[in-house]
């Protein structure tokens, strides 16, 4: 019998791990992972931005957990030595219309603690980022850059050292919720659990229905984020990280410029349907789970509302020279011959029955579960903090 099985190797899934291990080491505590390594889908795919908490709507969970998962995750890092760089990022307004935003975001910053917050003229930009242009900007100190893969393994080693078990190239069939214990069965094993966590990320509403009788009336819809590189000779053009101001209506950040913390310079990501859950190429289509998608009413709403930013989004993803005009509202300078292919991510964004794309991280609890059905960016920034979130619940339980 197992006091807690958590499912998902993801960075989140390891730091709830590794969280619950520290404060309760009597616990009998198994991570199941379906890969043969943890950290394979989002978080090893992640763009490796350390981010700073100014976006998020004060009080949330995103804000609260990615302003308190920062500091642990650089108290970490420098306890672990693994190497991370917090070189600042500027955001950039690229016309008059996006100013109140770059305002809004001001101020969100100041209310989540953020110091050092700095408005910046084009010739201030011009200070930090010479080949960037728009029209005012924001500087943002507490941004940085660091290897969240490598993060994970250190969470995983940290966990296995005092007394976690992790089962690799596990997949979970079935989890039959009883009055004392939930019977969670693999394809290789059978576990009598007392409580379930969930944070299989883009399966983690699959996971969520398997824990409970009723319906969960969320669905994960996966958006596929592409990246380019820039070529070795062209990276003078990026010194740090270029965001633009998002759009307050989409839960996307927009295409932005990030340096990697092993070299290398990104550029992206757009964000288009994915027609598989780990589709990370345009031939990658699972025609059940993309029907999946295309028939949940929340995203045919979604789709209704959105279409045109969807459409521009697609554009970009087969037209490189759509997506290099997209890179030059930044950095005019950057021209098409410059980029070459990168990686690409899925999102796991949960989208609601009524077309809701849910902005907060979110967190579902039945007797015998701990589901974490939305966690995306800045989850890995947020990773030790969310751990200790779902932690504590799971303790409450003990």
């Amino acid at each position: 019998m197992t006091d807690v099985v958590i499912i998902g190797g993801g960075i989140v899934g390891l730091a709830t791990a590794l969280q619950l291990k520290q404060q309760r080491p009597a616990l009998k505590v198994i991570l199941i992972e379906k890969e043969a390594t943890v950290a394979r889908h989002q978080t090893g795919h992640n763009s490796g931005v350390i981010h700073s908490g100014l976006y998020y709507k004060p009080g949330s969970l995103k804000a609260t957990n990615c302003i308190r998962g920062y500091h642990m995750l650089i108290d970490f890092c420098n306890a672990e030595g693994i190497s991370y760089d917090l070189c600042g990022k500027i955001v950039v307004a690229t016309k008059p219309e996006e100013l109140p935003q770059l305002d809004i975001l001001y101020e969100r910053g100041q209310l989540n603690g953020l110091g050092g917050l700095k408005k910046l003229t084009l010739a201030e930009m011009r200070e930090i980022e010479p080949y960037v242009t728009g029209v005012a900007g924001m500087f943002v100190p507490q941004t940085g850059i660091v290897d969240y893969k490598e993060v994970s393994d250190k969470y995983a080693q940290k966990f296995l050292s005092i007394g976690g078990e992790i089962r690799l190239n596990e997949r979970v069939e079935q989890i039959t919720p009883g009055t004392s214990l939930s019977i969670v069965v693999t394809n290789k094993n059978r576990y009598e659990a007392k409580l379930v966590v969930n944070c299989a990320g883009l399966y983690s509403d699959k996971i969520a229905q398997l824990t409970q009788r009723e319906a969960v009336d969320v669905r994960i819809v996966p958006f596929r984020g592409e990246y380019f590189k820039i070529k070795a000779e062209k990276q003078y053009l990026v010194k740090n990280l270029i965001y633009p101001v998002p759009d307050p209506n989409f839960p996307f950040l927009g295409v932005h410029f990030t340096r990697m913390i092993h070299g290398g310079v990104e550029a992206g990501p757009n964000a288009v349907l994915a027609f598989q859950r780990e589709g990370y190429t345009k031939s990658d289509i699972n025609l059940k789970e993309m029907y999946e998608t295309l028939t949940w009413p929340g995203f045919q709403k979604v789709a209704g509302k959105y279409w045109q930013t969807g459409l521009g989004e697609m554009y970009r993803s087969f037209s490189k020279a759509a997506f290099t005009k997209a890179l030059q509202a930044l950095i005019p300078d950057v021209q098409e011959s410059d980029l070459e292919p990168g990686g690409a991510g899925v999102r796991a964004q949960a989208c609601d029955r009524t077309g809701g794309l849910l902005d907060d991280f979110a967190i579902l609890e039945s007797d015998k579960a701990i589901n974490v059905i939305n966690a995306p960016s800045p989850a890995a920034t947020s990773s030790l903090s969310i751990g200790k979130t779902v932690s504590e619940k799971v303790l409450a339980r003990f």
